[in-house]
């Protein structure tokens, strides 16, 4: 039973990743930068991406989001308030989205097309196991971390951390009376993957956030 288990997650995998590696050429060749979101629920990733979404577009750009959730749309509807296209994609009980799920949700998106845009940020499913193992094209995976969860995740979680491009500690704000020790943090983060780009972010005061789109507009640009 374990090695048929072993057998059809590798099967599984296996097709998300040619997906996905579809979805990347797609991404590249409409020069648009994609950034997957990972965190635990709670974290305040919508929050922040939401301030994201708002700073991009008071800037000029032309940005947009999937929105992963198991239930509702709720999250979907308070980022549409920032002005971007957002779309919602509920996954009835699976904890991460996978490279189908994106394809399916960009295919009939109305109104919406890869090439008129800058940024697709795609807002994963709050976990920090499975969406690690799932590719979904994007150039950028970044892992949120806040003040409120402690200092030791990227130890508990190594698999997200290590395969994350950057790393964001949110609602930093909160640091002092949490208690939250910030050097430790970051050493911890450095040594589950070391030189990874760390933001230090408050979707409430908005400190970090001049560094945070200060980097995307450098990844943005072409090469």
């Amino acid at each position: 039973m374990t090695t048929r288990i072993v057998e059809l997650r590798r099967g599984i995998l296996k097709k998300n990743d040619e997906l996905a590696a579809g979805l990347r050429q797609r991404f590249t060749s409409a020069g648009v930068l994609v950034l997957n979101l990972v965190s635990s629920p709670g974290t305040g990733k919508t929050a922040f991406l939401e301030l994201t979404l708002r700073e991009l577009r008071s800037r000029g750009a032309k940005a947009a989001a999937l929105v992963g959730d198991l239930e509702t749309d709720n999250d979907a509807r308070r980022l549409a308030a920032s002005g971007a296209p957002v779309r919602q994609i509920n996954t009835h009980g699976i904890c991460h989205l996978d490279a189908e799920m994106v394809t399916k949700h960009l295919e009939d998106w109305e109104g919406v097309s890869l090439a008129g845009l800058e940024y697709l940020f795609i807002e994963n499913v709050g976990n920090l196991v499975c969406p690690s193992s799932y590719d979904l094209g994007e150039r950028i995976r970044v892992a949120l971390l806040s003040v409120t969860e402690g200092e030791d995740k990227p130890l508990k979680y190594p698999g997200l951390f290590n395969s994350s491009d950057a790393a964001v500690i949110t609602k930093i704000d909160l640091a002092v009376p949490c208690g939250f020790d910030r050097a430790l943090a970051l050493k911890n983060i450095n040594e589950i993957r070391p030189g990874i780009r760390i933001f230090e972010t408050s979707a409430k005061t908005g400190a970090g956030m001049d560094e945070w789109l200060a980097y995307l507009a450098e990844q943005a640009r072409p090469s």
